[in-house]
This record gives C-alpha cells, sequence and structure tokens, in this order.
C-alpha cells in the first residue's frame, strides 16, 4: 500500500446487523461510507477498499466474495475470526484485523470473578440465602492457589496479570512451550494438557478456536485434572468436549466449571449443564462492559486513520493461522 494510494478517501463497506456501530460520523469524515445489512452487501462491496464487519460473526463476505474484486481490508468488531476465515480469503491479499484486546481486561475480570466465586461459594451462598438459611461454612483462599492459562495472547495475559494480583501462581500454555516470560512463570505446549493439569488448581481457556485449539479439552485431559479443581471458560465453548465435561462434573472427577462460552451456543434447554450446582453459566457475556461498545468503534476509527495515512494497521490477523501472531 503506497501513502498516495492511502490518502484517497477511501470507500469503506459497513455491514451491520440491527445498530449501527458508533463513531459513524467521524468514520464518515475520512470515508465515503455504504451502510448495509446482509442481504445488500454485493451492491455495497463494488468498488469498495474496506469492509468494517460491524455484524461480527456474519457469513456475508464468504457468500458475496465474487463481489469482493476491489477489497483491499476487512476488519471485524469480534477477537475470534475462525469462523469467519475462509480458502479464497485466506489466498488473497485482502489484510484482516480483528478487535483484539479491546475486552482483554473485561474478560480477565470475568475470570478473576468466577475464580473468586468459586473459591468462597457464592452460588452457595445465594441458595442459602434464598432458603433463608443462616448456615456457616468454611472457604478456600485463592492465595497460593495455582493455575494454567491456556491461551498466551492478550486475553490470556491480562487474567495472568490479575490473577498474579491476588497472590496465585500462574502458567501459560500456546502453541510452544518455553521458559522465562514477563507474564507466566512457564508456557507449556498446548498439546501436553494431559501431562501438565494434574499440578493446576484452576484450568483457564482464554485461547482462539483454530484446528489446533478445537477440542482441547477432551475426557483425557479432564481425567487428569485434581477432583478439587475447577475448569473456567472464557474463551470458545468448542475447545471442550461438553459431553465429556458433563461426565466429569456428574462424576466428580473435577469440582466444577464456570462456563462463560459453551457448546453448541446457546445450551439446550434441559441440558444437564444448567442444573449443575457445582457449574456457574454465563450467556458468552463476559466481555461487554457498559463501554465495550465504543471502545470496539474507536478501535476502527484509529485502524482507518492508519489506512489512509499508509501506516501499519494495529492488530493484524495471520489468516493462515487465524489469528493475531505475536511479535
Amino acid at each position: 500500500m503506497t501513502a498516495a494510494v492511502e490518502r484517497k478517501r477511501p470507500v469503506v463497506a459497513v455491514l451491520y446487523r440491527e445498530a449501527l456501530p458508533p463513531r459513524l460520523s467521524e468514520i464518515e469524515e475520512l470515508a465515503e461510507v455504504r451502510l448495509t445489512k446482509a442481504d445488500g452487501l454485493a451492491d455495497a462491496l463494488d468498488g469498495a477498499d474496506v469492509l468494517y464487519q460491524w455484524h461480527s460473526f456474519s457469513p456475508a463476505l464468504r457468500e458475496n466474495w465474487d463481489a469482493a474484486s476491489s477489497l483491499r481490508w476487512v476488519h471485524v468488531s469480534a477477537a475470534g475470526v475462525s469462523q469467519l476465515l475462509f480458502d479464497d480469503l485466506i489466498r488473497s491479499n485482502v489484510v484482516y484485523t480483528n478487535s483484539r484486546g479491546v475486552l482483554s481486561r473485561a474478560i480477565a475480570e470475568f475470570a478473576l470473578g468466577f475464580v473468586l466465586d468459586m473459591a468462597k461459594d457464592a452460588q452457595g451462598s445465594f441458595r442459602l440465602q434464598q432458603q433463608q438459611r443462616w448456615q456457616h461454612r468454611v472457604t478456600r483462599k485463592v492465595q497460593g492457589q495455582r493455575a494454567l492459562v491456556v491461551g498466551t495472547g492478550s486475553i490470556g495475559r491480562e487474567i495472568a496479570r490479575l490473577f498474579r494480583a491476588v497472590g496465585m501462581g500462574i502458567s501459560g500454555a500456546g502453541r510452544t512451550s518455553r521458559a522465562g516470560d514477563d507474564d507466566f512463570e512457564r508456557i507449556h505446549s498446548s498439546q501436553d494438557l494431559a501431562g501438565i493439569v494434574h499440578d493446576y488448581d484452576y484450568l483457564v481457556l482464554a485461547a482462539p478456536l483454530t484446528s489446533e485449539t478445537k477440542g482441547l479439552v477432551n475426557a483425557e485431559v479432564l481425567a487428569a485434572m485434581k477432583p478439587s479443581a475447577h475448569l473456567v471458560n472464557v474463551g470458545r465453548g468448542e475447545l471442550v468436549h461438553t459431553d465429556a465435561l458433563t461426565e466429569a462434573l456428574a462424576s466428580g472427577s473435577i469440582a466444577g466449571a464456570a462456563l462463560d462460552v459453551v457448546h453448541p451456543e446457546p445450551l439446550p434447554a434441559g441440558h444437564a449443564l444448567w442444573s449443575m450446582e457445582n457449574v456457574i453459566i454465563t450467556p458468552h457475556m463476559s466481555g461487554d462492559t457498559e463501554d465495550h461498545i465504543d471502545d470496539l468503534g474507536l478501535l476502527f476509527l484509529d485502524n482507518l486513520t492508519r489506512y489512509r495515512a499508509g501506516e501499519p494497521l494495529q492488530n493484524v490477523v495471520d489468516k493462515e493461522l487465524g489469528f493475531v501472531a505475536a511479535s
């Protein structure tokens, strides 16, 4: 991309579902904007330089790829993009960026909240309160407990920093094993989970969904965990074999789970996980704070400014890997 080209006023197709993205007037100052829903995307892509995919998980680009001949950059208002990538897009020269980092702190806070909830048995206290029962109990400290965070990207590192702040020991699991890291005591290979999880009190999932991570937490991994250990999933539901997890929780093979994501999603009515007292389920909301929508808009606005100036974009996805690779 040359600076001369970037100084031109780009054409940005904005794909939305219901609500329009924030900061729209500021985007319109920088670009010609074409607002469209999925059924009008082909027309909006004709001659467009940029696709701003505000409808995060729409398959519309794949379905209208033939109309994207002038497309040079796609930005998605989500961090996980595995389900949005397809062969033609991967092989193309289109630059692909995501919203990595915008929600990381909020998701880390949610993960810490899950750990504190389970350690202090907040759910048990709530059930007793509903029964108007005054029943004294003892709970566990989190200080001195050990957590293994699967996923050493932006979210995983925020989780590590918050967990360390309450006195927990933190290791990571990523694509490769290595020692000596600013945020983790050490980083294991995520393919070795079954051999290492027995050393940890919490297994926290914050990895992107890729061909390598899909089904990573299976029956073998769950069986290798301590009976007193808990699983926390703030990554993607398909990182876990749901049937194996349900069985492990029902049998007492692990102590409990806190799940912001599940597979399938939403969890069907009547599924056994809904009624288990050692399970906390929230509806894929860990990153959704009162101001997260505007924060997502600010990231795109910053990247659009960079694009016009011919400067490097933030959060460029390695399309073969399916996520933003560490520099």
